[in-house]
C-alpha cells in the first residue's frame, strides 16, 4: 500500500506539473511543495516494501489484489453497500490510470486479467456515478429510498420520452429521461443535469406525499402535485411577463396525454437554467428573460417544427453543442459583471459610474431589454462600457470600449458620502441625543435617578419631545436642500450634454 501511495503521489505531481508548469494557479505551488516533501520523506520506506523489481509488475500485482479484495468481495455480498462499491470502482479507475502512466516508461504488457477487470470497472463507473440523495442508476432500484411510491412516480414520469425528437447522431443510453433530452438539445453541463434531476424528483415527491386526499399508491404522478410545483416555480416568471405586458412562453398541447410531459419539460428547463446560471441567480429577471426565449424554442421543438434548409428538427438559436449554454449565454453576462466589479475596485470609480447586480438586473425590468435579441447581441448597450473608461476582456486585459452606448444605472442611483452615516442611522443618533439631554437634566437637579419622580424635574425631562420635533424638522429641511441640490446638478448635467 505504501508503494502505491508513493507512485500515486509521484503521478499526481507529474500531472499537476503538466497542467500548470509555471505554478501560477491558486494553491498549485503549495500542492507541489507538499507532495515533494512527502515523496522525499517516504522514499526509503517505500523501496523496502517492494515485492516486485519492476514498478509496472508491482502496480499490476497491487491492482489485481485490490480488485479481488474490495470489488469482487463487495459484489459477492447479498446487500452490497452502494456507496462503498462506487468508491471502490472510482479508486480502481485511478489505479489503472497510474498503472498506464508507469507502463509508458517500461515496455511491459498489461496482463489480460487486469484488462478484463478494467473493462468491467470502466463499464460500471458509467452507471455507478456520484449522487447526492437519490441513486438513479439501474443497479440501485432496490435501495430503500428508491422504493417510495412518490419517488417511483416522479422517476417514471421523467422517463416518459415518447415522441421527443432526438438528433440523428444521438447514442441512446439506458433509462434516459426528459432532462437528458434537454441536455442534448440545449447543451447543458452533465453534472448540472444530474443535480437538477434529483432536485426535480424530490420537489415532486415532497409535494406528492402531502396531497389530501392521499393519491393512489400506484407509481403514477399526481396531477395536483405537478400543478402545485409548476405554480411555485413560475410565479416570478409570470409576474415578470405580466409587468412587461408579454405573453408567457408556457404553452401546452391540445392532446391531453402530452400535457404532463410538456409541464415536466418546462420545469426541467427552468431548473437547468437556474442550476447553471451560478451568480446570475442574483438577477432573477435576467433569468426570466433567458427562460422566456428558451421556453419559446422548446415549444418550437415540441411542436415538430423542421428547418427548411436541412430538414432536421430546429435547434436553439445559440446552437446545441456541448456546454453551449454556459459558453454562449451565461459567460457573456458574467463577463460584464466581472468587468464592472473590476472597474469599481481598480479604477476607484464613483458609485454612479459602475453597475452591481441590482443595476444590471434593473435593465430587465423594462421592455427595452428585448433589444438584446436572441441570441443576445454582443454590441448591445447592455454589454457596453462608458466612454473614457477601461473595460476588461476575457483574459482580464484592459482595453478601450469601442462604443459609448453604456446604459448606466437605470432607476435609483445612490450617492455615497460621509453624511450617509448620519442619514442611515438617524434614529440611533436622535435617541442618543435625547438620552444625553435627560441625563444632563437629572445631573443638574441632584444627580439621583429617583429625582425623575419630582414634578418639576419630570416637566424638564419631558422637554426632550420638543427637542425631537426640532431635530426631525431640521432633518426634513436638510433632505429638501439635498433634493434641490441634486435636482440642480441633474439639470446642469443634462443641459451640458444637450
Amino acid at each position: 500500500m505504501m508503494f502505491f501511495n508513493g507512485l500515486g503521489r509521484f503521478y499526481a505531481f507529474e500531472k499537476a506539473h503538466r497542467l500548470d508548469p509555471t505554478s501560477s494557479g491558486r494553491g498549485v505551488r503549495q500542492f507541489k511543495t507538499a507532495l515533494l516533501q512527502r515523496l522525499e520523506r517516504e522514499n526509503n520506506p517505500t523501496l523496502k516494501g517492494r515485492v516486485q523489481r519492476s514498478d509496472t509488475r508491482e502496480m499490476q500485482t497491487f491492482y489485481r489484489e485490490y480488485f479481488k479484495k474490495y470489488i469482487q468481495a463487495l459484489q459477492n455480498t447479498e446487500k452490497a453497500d452502494r456507496a462503498q462499491l462506487t468508491k471502490a470502482y472510482q479508486t480502481a479507475a485511478v489505479l489503472f490510470e497510474v498503472l498506464k502512466a508507469v507502463n509508458q516508461t517500461q515496455a511491459l504488457e498489461v496482463e489480460p486479467e487486469i484488462l478484463r477487470a478494467h473493462d468491467e470497472v470502466k463499464e460500471k463507473t458509467k452507471t455507478l456515478g456520484p449522487y447526492n440523495i437519490l441513486p438513479l442508476d439501474p443497479d440501485s432500484a432496490n435501495q430503500a429510498i428508491m422504493r417510495y411510491p412518490e419517488i417511483q412516480a416522479a422517476v417514471s414520469a421523467l422517463r416518459n420520452i415518447r415522441g421527443l425528437p432526438w438528433p440523428k447522431n444521438h447514442k441512446k443510453k439506458p433509462n434516459e429521461d426528459i432532462l437528458d433530452w434537454l441536455q442534448v438539445m440545449f447543451g447543458f453541463q452533465e453534472d448540472n443535469v444530474s443535480n437538477q434531476r434529483e432536485h426535480l424528483i424530490l420537489l415532486l415527491a415532497n409535494v406528492h406525499i402531502r396531497q389530501i386526499p392521499k393519491p393512489d399508491q400506484q407509481p403514477k404522478l399526481d396531477e395536483r402535485a405537478l400543478t402545485e410545483v409548476m405554480k411555485k416555480l413560475f410565479k416570478n416568471y409570470k409576474k415578470w411577463c405580466k409587468y412587461l405586458n408579454r405573453k408567457s412562453s408556457l404553452w401546452l398541447p391540445t392532446i391531453q396525454q402530452e400535457v404532463q410531459q410538456w409541464k415536466l419539460l418546462y420545469m426541467g428547463l427552468y431548473l437547468l437554467i437556474w442550476g447553471e446560471a451560478a451568480n446570475l441567480r442574483f438577477m432573477p429577471e435576467c433569468l426570466c428573460y433567458i427562460y422566456h426565449h428558451m421556453a419559446f424554442e422548446l415549444y418550437g421543438m415540441l411542436s415538430g417544427n423542421v428547418s427548411p434548409m436541412t430538414g432536421e428538427h430546429i435547434k436553439p438559436a445559440y446552437g446545441g453543442d456541448k456546454e453551449a449554454f454556459l459558453t454562449k449565454v451565461v459567460t457573456p453576462i458574467y463577463n460584464i459583471i466581472s468587468m464592472e466589479a473590476k472597474k469599481s475596485k481598480e479604477q476607484k470609480s464613483k458609485h454612479s459610474q459602475w453597475r452591481n447586480y441590482d443595476d444590471l438586473n434593473e435593465y430587465f425590468w423594462s421592455v427595452d431589454c428585448f433589444r438584446l435579441g436572441w441570441p443576445m447581441r454582443a454590441d448591445a448597450d447592455f454589454f457596453c462600457q462608458p466612454p473614457g473608461s477601461l473595460s476588461y476582456n476575457k483574459n482580464g486585459e484592459n482595453h478601450q470600449p469601442s462604443t459609448d452606448l453604456w446604459t448606466g444605472k437605470i432607476n435609483f442611483v445612490e450617492i455615497r458620502s460621509f453624511w450617509h452615516v448620519f442619514r442611515s442611522f438617524d434614529r440611533m443618533w436622535i435617541f442618543l441625543i435625547l438620552c444625553l439631554q435627560a441625563m444632563i437634566i437629572l445631573a443638574w437637579d441632584g444627580g439621583s435617578p429617583s429625582a425623575i419622580f419630582d414634578a418639576e424635574v419630570f416637566k424638564k425631562v419631558l422637554s426632550f419631545f420638543i427637542t425631537a420635533a426640532v431635530m426631525r424638522l431640521g432633518q426634513g429641511l436638510l433632505c429638501l436642500c439635498c433634493f434641490l441640490l441634486y435636482f440642480i446638478m441633474f439639470i446642469c448635467e443634462a443641459w451640458t450634454s444637450f
